[in-house]
């Protein structure tokens, strides 16, 4: 089902506000129906689909996937990753300048690289058989009678 213009607004107002209120106000709902209208679209399952896939993209677009945070890792060990940082010229100026990171910040690159690639990993193998032995140590006699009866 395709949504009205009205409803498109309140579930883009929704994804920025996250009060169905507000949005159906701001969307061109009355004041007065404002709180019912709003609490009623969110119950529409078009409109739900809509704002999860919205709220979807915006995530995909903000949060950063595993092979960018590793690509990100690479560069930074192998050198190609700058920071900036003010640069003091007298007379209260300054300006922005780009270095290279230190080395401490490519070991610790390579560190998480090593980490996600499991080469920190101490592995032991042990190879054999073991046979398993019980023991009772319990006591008493095997039939269930009890000793101290007399």
């Amino acid at each position: 089902m395709k949504l009205t213009e009205k409803q498109k607004r309140f579930a883009d107002y929704f994804i920025e506000t996250g009060n169905a209120t507000e949005s159906a106000r701001l969307a061109g709902y009355s004041r007065k129906t404002a709180p019912d209208i709003g609490h009623e679209n969110l119950q529409k399952p078009h409109i739900r689909e809509y704002i999860e896939v919205r709220v979807a993209e915006k995530d995909a677009k903000r949060i950063a996937k595993q092979d960018e945070v590793l690509e990100f890792l690479t560069h930074v060990l192998r050198g190609q990753e700058q920071e900036q940082f003010p640069l003091g010229l007298g007379m209260g100026e300054q300006k922005l300048v780009k270095k290279d990171l230190n080395g401490a910040d490519r070991i610790k690159a390579a560190e998480l690289l090593g980490k996600r690639y499991g080469m920190w990993v101490d592995r032991q193998q042990i190879d054999g058989t073991l046979g398993v032995q019980i023991i009772d140590d319990i006591g008493g006699d095997p039939d269930g009678a009890d000793d101290t009866a007399d």
